[in-house]
């Protein structure tokens, strides 16, 4: 394989502005569309128009300055998707507040070190998993308030009461494009979690370089994500990607089974499909899976592992869509490497991504030859300015440089891949043949 650059020619941060705020530019393109009575998220409780959501998320930036969270500090989100989750997370951003969403099936333990390690100022939690806090919120010195998405407020604020009591006029916070946006913690696979630090350019190049060049979606899309959204995977599939073009997102707050999906997809007309490849070898065995002609999909992709060749052929035979196989990291925030629309290879996870270098090297740091296997290494300009850490004496705001190790192997010009993965270079611990 060698090394692969495309970055020399596509360099689509150089068309985002100095003074950018990236939940502003999102909603904006939306309403300056004409798109402010379209629906944008459907979850058990309704639908919810692009205007709808805009609103939410300025009430939510209002609801913020009145508890005297500011610009630059960092608030913990634990939610079930359901619009709260994207009401919440691009209300803190068009504030100029850092949102930290995060897994939501996670212990008392894990919560424990990210509330402190974060330094949240505020937690904003789903009724269901607010056991998994209580303990913990008196221990956090940080910490100044809580806030419980749901009926019961398990004696705090109900979000959507704060939400209705919340008004001002329009105001978002004169970001730039490489303010710190988010953070995204790690799977903490080789020790602690880290926080993964994204500015606020990086969800929209992750479109302009992987969603709009490679899916083709269109504001007549409705799509749904079996990654959720506190993952890299899920946030680009199930809200920047949908977003950037003005189509419908379904969400599932609860576990996403094959008849629990099933069921989703005979309700609702969904046409672009984001799973996992044991979720697709889950589909296939269920009998609750439905018939071809009970479903709209036109587009599947699948991250996360690797396909297998079987699982592929097979939804593509039942169904009449390929899977596009692609590899992405929390680093690098969504895919790098992936097969594409009519040029699908079971088997391997497809090429690079224009605008992402990747290259293969061996044990020595050298670049591989083709058909040798090597460590996957990949950079490009959405990946994460730092890691920021609280514990053991690193203050949030300081960067350690290191990157993340992961294995690979690539064929014939696609890359073949057993893997796990993560610009300086990043490194996957994927092995990956040339």
């Amino acid at each position: 394989m060698g090394e692969t650059s495309a970055f020399s020619a596509v360099n689509p941060a150089a068309a985002i502005p100095r003074v950018y705020n990236f939940a502003d530019d999102i909603l904006r393109r939306n309403l300056d569309a004409g798109r402010a009575s379209k629906p944008a998220f459907i979850d058990p409780r309704g639908s919810w128009t692009y205007g709808e959501l805009a609103e939410r998320v300025l009430r939510f930036g209002h609801m913020l300055r009145n508890l005297g969270i500011a610009p630059e500090d960092r608030i913990l989100l634990c939610l079930t998707d359901t619009i709260d989750w994207p009401t919440a997370f691009l209300g803190a951003i068009k504030a100029g507040v850092v949102a930290v969403p995060v897994n939501t099936l996670l212990n008392e333990n894990d919560y424990g070190f990210m509330l402190n390690d974060s330094r949240a100022k505020l937690l904003v939690v789903s009724e269901e998993l607010y056991g998994r806090f209580a303990p913990l919120i008196k221990t956090c010195a940080d910490l100044k308030a809580v806030i419980v998405s749901g009926a019961e407020s398990h004696g705090h604020d109900r979000l959507e009461d704060l939400l209705e009591s919340a008004s001002g006029p329009d105001h978002t916070a004169p970001t730039t494009c490489d303010d710190m946006c988010f953070w995204l913690y790690t799977s903490g696979s080789t020790g602690q979690p880290k926080g993964a630090v994204h500015v606020h350019a990086n969800p929209r190049l992750t479109w302009d370089l992987y969603g709009r060049p490679l899916l083709g979606l269109t504001e007549h899309d409705f799509v749904y994500s079996v990654g959720k959204l506190f993952f890299a995977y899920g946030l680009g599939n199930a809200m920047t990607f949908p977003m950037a073009v003005g189509a419908t997102t379904v969400l599932m707050p609860g576990r996403p089974t094959p008849d629990a999906v099933a069921e989703l997809l005979r309700r609702n007309p969904v046409t672009a499909f984001f799973g996992v490849p044991t979720f697709y070898a889950a589909f296939l065995a269920s009998a609750a899976a439905p018939a071809r002609d009970e479903l709209k999909l036109r587009i599947c992709v699948s991250a996360g592992e690797a396909l297998p060749k079987d699982v592929g052929r097979r939804w593509s035979e039942r169904y009449g869509v390929d899977i596009l196989d692609g590899l992405g990291s929390t680093e690098m925030l969504h895919i790098f490497l992936s097969n594409r629309i009519g040029d699908v290879r079971y088997g391997t996870t497809g090429k690079p991504v224009p605008g992402y270098d990747i290259r293969l090297v061996g044990d020595d740091g050298a670049v591989v030859k083709p058909g040798e296997l090597g460590e996957l290494q990949v950079r490009g300009p959405t990946s994460a300015v730092m890691y920021c850490f609280s514990a053991n004496g690193r203050g949030p705001g300081t960067s350690t440089s290191r990157t993340r190790t992961a294995t690979m192997s690539i064929v014939g010009g696609a890359t073949t891949c057993s893997r796990s993965a993560a610009s300086t270079w990043r490194r996957s611990r994927s092995r990956a043949r040339c």
